[in-house]
């Protein structure tokens, strides 16, 4: 299995929803399913399919969030030295060079991307374009709207 990149942010974030399951939701569903079986027949019984069901997606969620975080590398972009070059966990700023916005993005795992909140895939395209550029270099990105061309404005490691 190989190793995925997360910050340290993401893997508190992680830790924190694993938590939740297991202390909150698990014993909420075994407690739903006792109350459903205490209705008595089983095989009509809506509540008990449900609570079942909603079972079978916490479990599942524990596995899927338990092996994440046994193969993630967290990485802390404050501790990192890459001399300028944009890298995992790296706050990117970049200005549009047709309309000249300035937009800021940190580069961040799959679990934690949130494009509203300026966080980037590993795996967008335009991570994948900035990966390895530095300070006044120029990134093509393939976007849905046609090809875009942004320079880098600033490089940092918050």
């Amino acid at each position: 299995m190989a190793t995925i990149p997360i910050t340290k942010r993401g893997a508190e974030k992680l830790k924190a929803e694993l938590h939740k399951l297991k202390t909150v939701d698990r014993p909420w569903v075994i407690n739903a399913i006792a109350e459903a079986r205490a209705q008595g027949d089983l095989s009509e019984n809506a509540e008990y399919e449900a609570a079942k069901d909603r079972q079978g997606f916490i479990e599942g969620r524990i596995q899927e969030v338990e092996s994440k975080l046994s193969g993630s590398l967290v990485i802390d972009p404050s501790t990192l030295e890459a001399g300028g070059k944009v890298v995992f966990g790296a706050t990117v700023e970049l200005e549009d060079e047709v309309s000249g916005s300035i937009v800021k993005y940190q580069i961040v795992g799959e679990d934690e991307a949130d494009l509203k909140l300026g966080l980037v895939n590993i795996g967008s395209p335009i991570a994948r374009a900035l990966i390895g550029k530095e300070e006044g270099d120029t990134a093509e990105v393939q976007t849905p709207g046609g090809v875009k061309h942004f320079e880098i404005v600033a490089v940092s490691y918050l």
